[in-house]
């Protein structure tokens, strides 16, 4: 497939002070269906440079304009190489063991994604009597697709506060919230699960407007998905 690109364009006009600016750029890379490519920009920046988030591994180019600088800008393109990719569940394949690193990384608990309290009881409510990790992921997907809702009133993609959404009790949001309560149910279980956050670039082949791009304008075509390793 020809690799997509993504471009980006920031302008500020009437600046105070020093302008900084983080612009993500396409970093996750998985053999089987994704793959970064180059990444380029222009810019009036006095400086620009890609940096790397040590804790998530989320690559930004990062810029920094002269104070008093007028109507700072930047364009930047980012390529990358997909395709469609789906696991048959009833007869997996034999996927490359995860490092120590990895599974401690996957399995960890964060400001947002806790594993333990009301997060640890609810997984264990829901896994009860399940076996192996494969019934136990089914489970929680499916109380995930019963109990919880899309709220188009959610602003933006959702904060995915999974203690406080359990909490309250209110369950609907958009999808950082819903794949971060199925990524911390998971991880409460000892089973690796992560977050994968990125940019909708094709239309969905099931025709849901909310899988896909509906046009080459992505603005708002931000998304969060959830992966488990089985």
């Amino acid at each position: 497939m020809p690799p997509r690109r993504r471009r980006s364009r920031k302008r500020q006009g009437k600046p105070e002070g020093k302008v900084q600016a983080w612009l993500p750029v396409a970093s996750f890379g998985n053999p089987d269906w994704f793959k970064p490519g180059e990444n380029t920009w222009t810019t009036n920046a006095a400086a620009a440079k890609l940096v790397r988030d040590p804790a998530s591994g989320a690559e930004m180019l990062h810029l920094q304009w002269a104070e008093g600088a007028a109507s700072p800008k930047v364009e930047l393109t980012s390529k990358a190489v997909t395709r469609d990719w789906s696991v048959d569940l009833a007869a997996p394949g034999t996927p490359a063991a995860l490092t120590a690193d990895e599974r401690r990384v996957n399995t960890a608990a964060t400001d947002l994604i806790p594993t333990s309290g009301i997060v640890r009881e609810t997984s264990d409510r829901i896994v009860a009597g399940k076996g192996d990790d494969l019934q136990k992921v089914h489970a929680i997907f499916e109380w995930i697709v019963e109990n919880t809702y899309r709220n188009a009133a959610t602003r933006g993609c959702g904060i995915g506060d999974i203690a406080a959404m359990l909490k309250s009790g209110n369950l609907g949001g958009k999808c950082a919230d819903l794949n971060a309560l199925f990524v911390g149910l998971v991880r409460s279980q000892g089973i690796p699960a992560r977050d994968v956050y990125g940019l909708r670039v094709m239309p969905s082949h099931f025709g849901y407007k909310s899988l896909g791009a509906g046009s080459d304008i992505v603005t708002k075509a931000q998304h969060c998905r959830s992966e488990v390793y089985l």
